[in-house]
């Protein structure tokens, strides 16, 4: 039987204060094996004091993501129901979820570290925190491609482990819950070639390419030829390396390139799928301005990106996605993206909202890395493992919540030949 302790009813009670809650609805497990918390609740285990001084130094979503990445804290059961009980409203992953405690409350975290014997030194972040938060100047090429390296250049093997054999990082379509994420994801690949009315022989640009799968299916379903660009050297590589296995390096052009340095159009069509993200609020009309330019008259772009729903915010630097995941990525409204791409001439032909796909693609890449643990922990450590399992499980959580949502909008640019009448077509 468990000892109940106080070291484990101290802790639920400075935890009680990170969250804003009254009573912390989960089952905590302290370092000495003490236990508080309501019976069959989400369980969390406290293994060292410096998951406590973490709290101290830096109270809030940070620090309770800086103690569960470098294993100070960990959520060995379900981990969605673990980390819904962390934030109530489904948005530990979403910016600013947490209220920053008061001083008097500070004040209660100390002493309760003090008597709990975890009062030190700031412990240092983990390595995975990213180092590029606060240097040089957003949205400057040079930061962006160190951003993009942040997050995608982590090794192509742990990236197989979590996507699967599609090898697609964005959100998949599914008919219902028990279709497969492969047939999903091809899916939505397919889906995005009918959108954008692709014909054998067409030139297409695929902006945020990944590791080819947009551009592969594209060249061999529907015969165009595209080029890829992406700033990460390893999906450059990996992309690069499918289209040969494929024999289309004829057709697949695939190129580590700043969208900004394209200049070799018109293209028929443009892809942006899960890129525009990555691109800014204040950058949105250059990147309106460039693939306008880059589109021939009539041509369709299809913008597939990350909605904020609860309205227009700039990105917590302190929050964990800033820190660990997307460095300087902005989730726009819907409303702001479909204001950006008219304002730069370009005209809207259909809005599609997949919220709750994206729900199931984030659950299914869950499953793939918690199946796959060992693997992945082998191929880009721990830390970086626990990083994405946060990631994944709580962003899963806000588009299950409506905090966030992910929504296709099809523009054409002006001029060329109308679209048919009806969406039916490309649906």
């Amino acid at each position: 039987m468990r000892r109940t302790t106080d070291v484990a009813s101290r802790l639920a009670g400075a935890l009680a204060i990170v969250l804003g809650t009254q009573e912390v609805p989960l089952r905590l497990q302290a370092w000495d094996g003490s236990e508080a918390g309501p019976a069959g609740a989400p369980l969390i285990v406290f293994r060292s004091r410096r998951a406590l001084r973490r709290m101290l130094w830096s109270p809030g979503q940070l620090g309770l993501s800086r103690a569960y990445v470098s294993g100070d804290i960990d959520a060995p059961g379900d981990v969605f129901a673990s980390f819904a009980a962390l934030s109530s409203d489904g948005k530990f992953a979403e910016p600013g979820p947490f209220r920053r405690p008061t001083l008097g409350e500070l004040g209660t975290i100390l002493r309760t570290a003090v008597r709990l014997g975890a009062i030190g030194p700031n412990p240092a972040p983990p390595p995975e925190e990213a180092k590029i938060v606060r240097a040089g100047h957003r949205h400057s090429k040079k930061r962006d491609a160190a951003a993009i390296s942040h997050h995608y250049d982590v090794g192509n093997d742990f990236y197989a482990l979590v996507l699967g054999p599609s090898m697609v990082y964005s959100c998949a379509v599914w008919d219902d819950e028990r279709t497969g994420l492969n047939a999903a994801q091809e899916a939505k690949i397919d889906l995005v070639c009918r959108k954008l009315g692709l014909q054998p022989g067409m030139k297409v640009l695929d902006v945020g390419c990944g590791w080819g799968s947009f551009a592969l299916h594209a060249a061999q379903r529907y015969g165009v030829d595209v080029v890829g660009v992406t700033l990460s050297t390893e999906q450059a590589a990996l992309a690069g390396k499918r289209a040969a296995d494929a024999g289309l390096t004829g057709r697949v052009d695939i190129r580590v390139q700043d969208y900004r340095d394209v200049g070799d159009g018109p293209f028929d069509a443009i892809s942006s799928i899960g890129m525009s993200e990555h691109v800014g609020r204040k950058q949105m009309p250059t990147y309106v301005s460039q693939l306008h330019g880059l589109l021939r008259p009539g041509g369709r772009l299809l913008n597939h990106a990350i909605s904020w729903n609860a309205g227009p915010t700039d990105p917590d630097p302190d929050s964990f996605i800033p820190r660990y995941v997307f460095p300087d990525g902005e989730m726009l409204s819907l409303a702001e993206t479909i204001g950006a791409l008219e304002a730069g001439g370009l005209e809207v032909l259909d809005v599609e909202a997949l919220r709750r796909h994206y729900a199931l693609t984030l659950r299914a890449w869950v499953r793939n890395l918690e199946e796959h643990w060992s693997e992945a922990v082998e191929a880009a450590g721990e830390g970086r493992a626990r990083v994405w399992r946060l990631y994944m499980a709580a962003s899963a959580l806000g588009f299950e919540a409506g905090m966030t949502g992910v929504n296709q909008v099809l523009v054409q640019r002006p001029g060329g030949t109308e679209p048919p009448l009806r969406r039916t077509a490309w649906i």
